[in-house]
């Protein structure tokens, strides 16, 4: 979310100098080097200390992600805070939903998406994907449409590092089991706050119990070999999306 690139922490030092820089902080752990964490961080140079800087100057007083809850993810859901506007740490917006991230993208380039806006990315995740897929080409296009700072993204699949703005993803329960991202309609108001690490569907808990009692979760996109055998069994994003059998 700033302005250096991974090969400048390489040049920096490297995870050995981040090591260093965090001290007693870490434990030391055996590592498939045959060294521990801790003679890692002590043979380690800092070559760069505005890129690797000490614990006492940091660039955040938090770290890069944070995990939002509420009843849009009671399970958690996650964002990179520090890749988003300060005036987007708070938003509020109409929901535009998609049941997928190619049905998402064909609206998106077509104009209809605007400033203000909650899309609505579902069924994309462990289960619905399957297999959790990376929602680049949604938030690439808000970006590059600048949107990045008047539209939110919510989604049950994932994101890359690269990803920049409000984009929340990891959704927990995703839609494919029953969460409640899957209940969602066009025009619901979704505050995405950041701050207080919440993410709310503002819809009355009634009219969600009726949608809830309506709802019959789709045919899964594949339905032989591996991946339909995957999407049986593996669990949530929550659990890091493990198989239970």
């Amino acid at each position: 979310g700033g302005e250096h690139f991974m090969e400048d922490l390489y040049h920096a030092g490297g995870i050995p100098a981040v090591l260093k820089r965090l001290g007693r902080r870490i434990k030391s752990n055996p590592t498939v080097s045959g060294l521990t964490t801790k003679q890692i961080a002590a043979g380690a140079e800092i070559y760069d200390s505005d890129i690797i800087r000490p614990v006492s100057r940091p660039y955040h007083k938090e770290g890069g992600i944070a995990v939002l809850r509420g009843n849009l993810a009671p399970e958690g859901a996650v964002v990179k805070q520090s890749a988003v506007a300060r005036k987007m740490l708070k938003h509020t917006g109409q929901a535009v939903c998609f049941d997928s991230e190619e049905e998402s993208m064909k609206r998106i380039m077509a104009g209809g998406v605007k400033p203000g806006m909650v899309v609505v990315v579902r069924y994309e995740g462990p289960k619905g994907g399957p297999g959790m897929r990376e929602m680049l080409w949604p938030t690439a296009a808000i970006a590059g449409l600048g949107l990045s700072e008047s539209v939110a993204l919510i989604t049950d699949g994932r994101f890359s590092g690269g990803t920049r703005g409000p984009c929340v993803g990891h959704v927990s329960p995703e839609a494919m089991a029953g969460g409640l991202i899957g209940l969602v309609k066009d025009g619901d108001r979704i505050t995405v706050d950041i701050t207080n690490r919440r993410l709310t569907l503002e819809v009355a808990e009634g009219e969600i119990e009726k949608r809830r009692a309506k709802w019959k979760a789709p045919s899964p996109k594949i339905k032989t070999g591996y991946l339909a055998r995957y999407a049986k069994f593996v669990q949530s994003a929550a659990t890091g999306a493990i198989l239970e059998t």
